[in-house]
């Protein structure tokens, strides 16, 4: 039987082969993988959704589990030995690619601070036509997240390579929820007014 692939990060994959490193909570690995950041422009909340979810991608393969004692702060992991069903894949910049793909502009997402101003007049009109267009955004994108989680459940042995796309489909569904939100209140209080 084929192993399946599992790709992992070079550095986080390193930081674990340190010695002592065989129990750690979120917060100690994001602060390990920060500092190989050094000189490299971030923000710390980024490193820890990527440091999250890598950890439970390892939780998911067997490769780490979590302490006894379940606490909602400060999770105590501990790791296995790498499961003999996966083959491991280092790569470069993990958390350089998942930053690029978050940060690159979607065509999809209205971005407000890029729209002409508009005077009081035609507000209305402008943002009607941009709540319409968000609207069908949002729709598309839900539709997206809702076909990845059938797919992953009607396939598991897919998730590793289909669960990044299924995740940011759904980040990009909450993201445009917020734009679709924001524009309806600012309907309603030129309505109100």
């Amino acid at each position: 039987m084929k192993s399946a692939s599992f790709t992992f990060d070079r550095w986080l994959y390193e930081l674990l082969q340190e010695e002592g490193r065989t129990q750690f909570t979120t917060r100690d690995l994001r602060d390990a993988y920060a500092k190989r950041l050094e000189g490299l422009s971030f923000r710390l909340g980024d490193v820890r959704r990527y440091v999250y979810e890598q950890i439970r991608r390892m939780l998911r393969a067997g490769w780490l589990i979590a302490d006894e004692e379940r606490r909602t702060r400060g999770q105590v992991y501990h790791l296995q030995p790498f499961p003999e069903n996966l083959l491991l894949e280092l790569v470069d910049g993990g958390f350089e690619n998942s930053l690029k793909v978050v940060s690159e502009p979607e065509p999809s997402v209205p971005e407000l601070e890029n729209e002409p101003v508009v005077s009081s007049s035609n507000a209305e009109q402008h943002l009607e036509t941009l709540l319409k267009e968000i609207r069908l955004d949002f729709l598309s994108a839900m539709g997206e997240a809702e076909r990845y989680k059938q797919l992953l459940d009607e396939m598991p042995h897919l998730r590793d390579k289909v669960e990044g796309e299924y995740l940011e489909a759904r980040d990009r569904s909450s993201r445009l929820l917020g734009h679709l939100r924001a524009v309806e209140k600012t309907l309603k209080t030129l309505d109100s007014t």
